[in-house]
């Protein structure tokens, strides 16, 4: 059977390899049953329905026409950066590096730095809506972390609230 359309192929692909990790991770953990789930029951049932939807996708890969193909393209390596340092620097703000001696600066300054840092990922960067979104996801965080949740992580740099 010929693949008609890569990119669909190669998703499904990997849909089906995250799943199959997943149940697999989840094996090591006691599952329970539905009505006593244990900690491996939620990764065990959402790698099974990924490897699913994986299936899915890749049987249809293999069946629906495609106009050209739909070739994968090359690598788009600024917006694959742009979002993996966001991510890493995100932790690295909220938790520091002590190691290093990188101080936490908590939960505000690692979501003006994540929103930013993966801002830089779009061709259209507008400084002025990225803070604009950067207050509003951290005001958003703030109540919904700290204030419903009252989870306990630092919210300003250590050097302030020492």
């Amino acid at each position: 059977m010929k693949i008609k359309s890569q990119k669909d192929f190669y998703s499904g692909v990997m849909f089906t390899a995250v799943g199959v990790a997943f149940a697999w991770g989840a094996t090591s953990y006691q599952i329970g049953v539905g009505a006593r789930m244990g900690p491996g029951y939620f990764p065990l049932v959402l790698g099974v329905v990924l490897v699913l939807l994986g299936l899915a996708v890749i049987v249809e890969a293999m069946i629906v026409d495609a106009p050209d193909g739909e070739k994968i393209g090359a690598i788009a390596w600024k917006p694959l950066a742009c979002i993996i340092g966001a991510n890493i620097l995100f932790g690295i703000l909220l938790g520091g590096l002590p190691k290093f001696g990188i101080p936490a600066m908590g939960l505000i300054a690692g979501i003006y730095g994540v929103t930013l840092v993966a801002s830089l990922a779009s061709e259209r960067f507008n400084i002025k809506e990225v803070l604009v979104l950067a207050t509003v996801l951290s005001i958003l965080s703030y109540l919904a972390f700290v204030l419903l949740l009252k989870l306990q992580f630092p919210v300003w740099p250590t050097f302030i609230t020492g």
